[in-house]
């Protein structure tokens, strides 16, 4: 029996590819939010190059900058999801790039001395068609660490097709078993642990 949902989460899309064409990272990461469904969650998916999110390490980096709105979405969140390709063996330049702005979050803290990002619980999606998910996942998850999210057991989930050919993701006739299964299991944890800082937050700092 699905729980009665009552966390949240944000899912930012790192795909180079601008709506409405297909992403698989996109696709990826709608899988994870129906996973965290079957634990009460629900949340929004935002797939970053359709912003116009400025360069910049600061909250709100001035006139037309899409990122305070994103943040607000963020933060009101008790799970954030990066899902991103690879290039290059690397997160995307997008995904790098909310990160960057992530960066400001150091400098804000609650009354009591927290992050705003305490508590809040992150996990990480990741395609390609070359070698480098676990590089790509420890980048992201030291960065989420550094800035304040809490890394749950388990939470990646990844698909990479064989070196040197096209196939995408989003072009296989079902999700391989593995993947699937590796989805629920993040998707059962970061639940899990979201509830469990919700209940019974960190310390003041």
């Amino acid at each position: 029996m699905t729980p009665t949902p009552d966390l949240t989460a944000v899912v930012l899309v790192g795909t180079l590819t601008p709506s409405p064409a297909p992403s698989s990272s996109e696709l990826l990461g709608r899988q994870v939010l129906d996973a965290l469904g079957e634990h009460g969650v629900t949340g929004t998916v935002i797939r970053l190059v359709d912003h116009d999110i400025k360069p910049g390490v600061e909250k709100d980096m001035g006139e037309g900058d899409a990122w305070p709105a994103i943040r607000e979405q963020v933060l009101a969140a008790d799970i954030l999801v990066l899902a991103t390709p690879i290039w290059l063996g690397q997160p995307s330049s997008v995904t790098k790039r909310a990160l960057e702005r992530l960066d400001a979050e150091l400098g804000e803290s609650d009354d009591q001395g927290r992050l705003l990002t305490y508590g809040r619980v992150a996990a990480v999606a990741v395609v390609g068609n070359e070698d480098g998910a676990h590089h790509t996942s420890a980048e992201l998850f030291q960065a989420l660490n550094d800035v304040g999210f809490t890394v749950p057991a388990a939470a990646v989930t990844y698909w990479v097709g064989a070196a040197m050919q096209g196939t995408d993701y989003q072009d296989l006739e079902e999700t391989p078993e593995e993947t699937a299964t590796t989805t629920a299991t993040l998707a059962a944890n970061t639940a899990h642990l979201a509830r469990l800082l919700r209940q019974s937050p960190y310390p003041p700092s």
